[in-house]
């Protein structure tokens, strides 16, 4: 050492040692890294922890990130887990409870031979066996009293999978396959089977009743004596009990004992076994050809109705032509009813017509001759006799407006006294006659 480092150098070094404080600092770090594990834990995303210290106290940890642990004992539970039946070659990354379940189907007809399904084996009520494989995803209690009962209960994750929860499952799967029938799955019951299994993982199980019903199926008819019996077919049904408030009587289990939360069920497939496929099978063939019967059948339905629609069509149609030829000659002799019924009115019209201008004109000469029989017996009256005086003054005006008097005249004489002689006298005569008869001719 001395030999490597210079004096100065080896002086300093040296002089590390002697330095109290920072040899006490050092030592107090080295101390601390060395028990960083147990001081400090990373809690990763997506877990959840439950601590226990020595002085026996406890803590539980929900959230991500660096927390301080003071020597206490850790447990690790994911928040979510998911169970899934698994066949042989499917990933199993990110599963943390897998279902290995098998289940076995004689296949019949063929010796020695069965058929190995992967899935929850289960039994309808009709005693058809299946296989179910589902998915399931489950969410741990986030209330710290909670979780800590149930992580002092199982004390490790695995134990509460598979000795819980995947036989849980296959219990609720088993106990809804009773209340079903393979033949009503097949029909259409598909989905309630899926929404009975969500329902009971979620909120616990039915209380059930199995009720048993007899259809008894007798022979033909018989006029004498008691009937026979042909046949007695048995059929259960399953019925979900209520309470008095008609709510759902629930059988608690063990998810839903320790609040562990459902949020996730698939049915994956109901897999029936190959002697029901069989029987499937055999049926649909029976109904394909009861199908193909009643569609001959109804073949030959129709082509008898359309036979019969086209005879009752010709005959409406020939129906319809000898209306319309009565209705064209019910409207001929109609229009000439109604010509002649009008030709008879005007013929009245005009007979009335005449009849009221002869009676017209017979008042009219009735009244004429009235008048003039009133007239000659009553005389001409005041009115009449000025008419015919107002004529005759008019009548001699204008014949002395036509008279050619002579130019020499004799005058009288200035006392007013007439001085006319013989001579005036005698043409004064001579006119008079000249104009009396212009008078009586006007």
């Amino acid at each position: 050492m001395r030999n490597r480092l210079p004096q100065g150098q080896l002086f300093s070094f040296l002089s590390i040692f002697q330095n109290k404080p920072l040899i006490l600092a050092a030592m107090t770090v080295a101390a601390l890294m060395a028990l960083s594990n147990s001081l400090f834990f990373y809690a990763r995303f997506g877990h959840q922890y439950y601590l226990v210290y020595p002085t026996g106290g406890w803590s539980t940890v929900f959230s991500s990130g660096i927390k301080f642990r003071w020597f206490a004992t850790i447990q690790e539970w994911q928040k979510e887990i998911d169970i899934k039946v698994v066949g042989e070659g499917e990933p199993m990354d990110g599963i943390e409870g897998i279902i290995n379940d098998k289940v076995t189907f004689e296949i019949r007809g063929q010796k020695d031979k069965t058929e190995i399904v992967p899935g929850i084996a289960i039994t309808f009520i009709d005693r058809v066996g299946a296989a179910v494989r589902i998915s399931v995803r489950m969410k741990m209690p986030q209330d710290p009293e909670t979780f800590r009962m149930l992580a002092e209960s199982f004390r490790d994750p695995q134990n509460l999978i598979y000795n819980t929860l995947i036989p849980t499952i296959k219990e609720q799967i088993s106990n809804t396959g009773y209340m079903f029938a393979a033949q009503d799955y097949i029909s259409g019951a598909a989905t309630d089977f899926r929404q009975a299994v969500d329902d009971q993982l979620k909120y616990g199980g039915y209380s059930t009743e199995r009720r048993e019903f007899n259809d008894t199926i007798y022979s033909s008819i018989q006029e004498s004596g008691p009937r026979t019996i042909k046949e007695i077919n048995t059929r259960y049904r399953i019925i979900r009990k209520t309470d008095n408030a008609g709510k759902l009587i629930r059988i608690p289990h063990e998810i839903t004992k320790n609040s562990i939360i459902v949020t996730q069920v698939i049915v994956d497939e109901v897999y029936p076994e190959p002697a029901f496929k069989q029987r499937l099978e055999a049926q649909r063939d029976i109904s394909a050809q009861k199908r193909i019967e009643m569609e001959k059948i109804e073949t030959a339905k129709a082509e008898q109705q359309r036979v019969i629609a086209e005879g009752e069509r010709d005959k409406a149609l020939e129906r319809v032509e000898q209306e319309k030829e009565q209705v064209k000659q019910l409207i001929a002799i109609e229009t000439q009813l109604k010509q002649e019924s009008t030709k008879k009115q005007l013929a009245e019209i005009a007979l009335q017509t005449a009849r009221l201008e002869s009676d017209q004109m017979l008042v009219r000469e009735r009244a004429q001759a009235e008048a003039n029989r009133l007239k000659v017996a009553a005389g001409l009256t005041p009115q009449e006799r000025a008419q015919i005086q107002k004529d005759i003054a008019i009548g001699v005006a204008q014949n002395l407006a036509n008279m050619k008097l002579p130019q020499v005249y004799i005058e009288g004489g200035k006392d007013g006294k007439s001085n006319m002689g013989l001579l005036e006298s005698l043409l004064g005569a001579e006119l008079a006659k000249t104009m009396i008869p212009a008078m009586k001719e006007q």
